[in-house]
């Protein structure tokens, strides 16, 4: 049995969010862990695809819950105190910039890091400006708990494929951001979930090797009995689904009897000072996977925090117990980008859903504000080393240089190479743009 399940995590709107994917039986049935691996077949025949030459990749930070602008990117030391909060800022290695004191490790970087202050947009629900975020449409119906369009992730496995054979497109870990599926492209093109925490000593990827006494040979024998049964399939089909099938299929068996994917997850092969340089913390070990999996083929990587950033009260409190692990993982996962010359080819973005209330509420706390929020990028080849645009003296709005969610992720599209004006039918047999609203920051570009 090869199997993939979810941790559940809840904010405020008490939606439990699980991942989504199970990875069902090998045997005479076919493969589920083949549609995983449905990710190549527009990859070259695509005109309007705009696949770039360069095999680059991203990994995004999803910061679930909606982080402070205050106590992390945007501090606001002159402030009225019921503004600026308990937190104090600290000077990053860019001249009159600072950051919260919680992030220490990222402020040394902040020379390789883009921080966008002014990114805005109109929800203060976690359901629709997650929804935004990750896919470019705000959620229309506020109850829905699956994609209403595909996320950036699957557009990326769809339209570009893996960087390398045997390699899955797009992994999300330890569990798939709460929009982050392919809505109607298919199950083909959600992610492989890792699940599971790569601090511990017993962290395996268990749906890349074979279990009990399921040998290759036995393995290669369940192939031949596939094989008889889909010649009988193809017999009555007309459609081209079984050539598709079986493609996938034999990608399936790939990645099954193969060394790259079952290498790359193997957080063992890294040296001791690399790992205890992440942390040894699910943060930390996610981020140093992504690495691993960006350098071995996988084009699009998600991480996100079990500790979610709803930090309605005694925000001090939570961000001192969160930040440490955060800032420490991201600044080394920069850091070790740039050191190996992947600073080009692979981006990096920390986003959350929105950002939080100028003012300290009544349990110390801050609640969902969308009118501003900030974000960071790294890698990508992007011009780092600035700030981009401000929000007002309270953090309240953009006070220059105003950006959207889609700009973000347009800027991350241009990286893969992908053209945003391109079109695909939904269920409905209507055309619709990968985003309406396309364009860059130009800043970055």
């Amino acid at each position: 049995m090869l199997s993939l399940s979810g941790q559940p995590i809840r904010d405020c709107d008490g939606i439990s969010r699980r991942s989504l994917l199970k990875i069902g039986t090998l045997g005479l049935g076919g493969l589920t862990l083949a549609d995983l691996l449905a990710l190549r077949s527009q990859a070259a025949t695509n005109a309007a695809s705009g696949i770039a030459t360069r095999k680059t990749s991203v990994i995004f930070f999803e910061m679930a819950g909606g982080p402070t602008h205050f106590e992390t990117y945007d501090p606001k030391p002159d402030a009225p105190e019921e503004y600026r909060g308990p937190m104090k800022a600290i000077q990053t290695a860019l001249p009159g910039v600072n950051f919260c004191e919680v992030l220490p490790e990222q402020a040394k970087i902040a020379d390789k890091l883009a921080i966008i202050r002014s990114i805005h947009h109109d929800s203060a629900s976690h359901g629709t400006s997650s929804h935004l975020t990750q896919t470019g449409y705000y959620l229309r119906d506020v109850q829905n708990r699956a994609n209403e369009m595909p996320s950036i992730g699957s557009i990326a496995a769809r339209l570009r494929g893996p960087n390398a054979p045997g390699m899955p497109s797009f992994v999300s870990m330890p569990r798939a951001m709460r929009y982050g599926t392919a809505a109607w492209f298919g199950k083909a093109y959600n992610p492989f979930v890792v699940d599971g925490d790569p601090s511990q000593a017993d962290f395996k990827v268990n749906n890349l090797f074979l279990e009990g006494d399921l040998t290759l040979g036995r393995l290669d024998t369940r192939r031949g009995l596939l094989d008889s049964l889909d010649a009988q399939r193809r017999m009555v089909d007309n459609e081209g689904v079984s050539a598709a099938l079986d493609q996938f299929t034999r990608q399936a068996f790939e990645m099954l009897t193969t060394d790259r994917a079952r290498e790359a997850f193997k957080l063992t092969q890294e040296s001791e000072a690399m790992r205890d340089r992440y942390g040894r913390t699910v943060t930390g070990q996610s981020l140093l996977l992504a690495r691993r999996l960006v350098e071995s083929g996988v084009t699009f990587v998600t991480v996100r925090m079990n500790d979610s950033w709803d930090d309605h009260v005694s925000v001090e409190k939570r961000m001192r117990d969160k930040a440490p692990a955060f800032d420490r993982g991201l600044a080394a996962l920069i850091n070790d980008l740039y050191e190996r010359g992947l600073d080009r080819d692979v981006m990096v973005v920390a986003m959350g859903e929105f950002g939080r209330t100028p003012r300290i509420n009544p349990g110390a706390g801050r609640d969902h504000w969308g009118a501003v929020m900030s974000v960071l990028m790294s890698g990508g080849g992007l011009r780092v080393g600035q700030v981009i645009g401000s929000s007002n003296a309270k953090g309240e709005v953009p006070h220059d240089q105003p950006y959207r969610p889609e700009d973000v992720l347009a800027t991350v599209y241009r990286h893969l190479g992908i053209d945003p004006a391109a079109t695909y039918n939904d269920l409905a047999g209507r055309p619709r743009y990968i985003l309406e609203r396309r364009e860059t920051i130009g800043e970055l570009v």
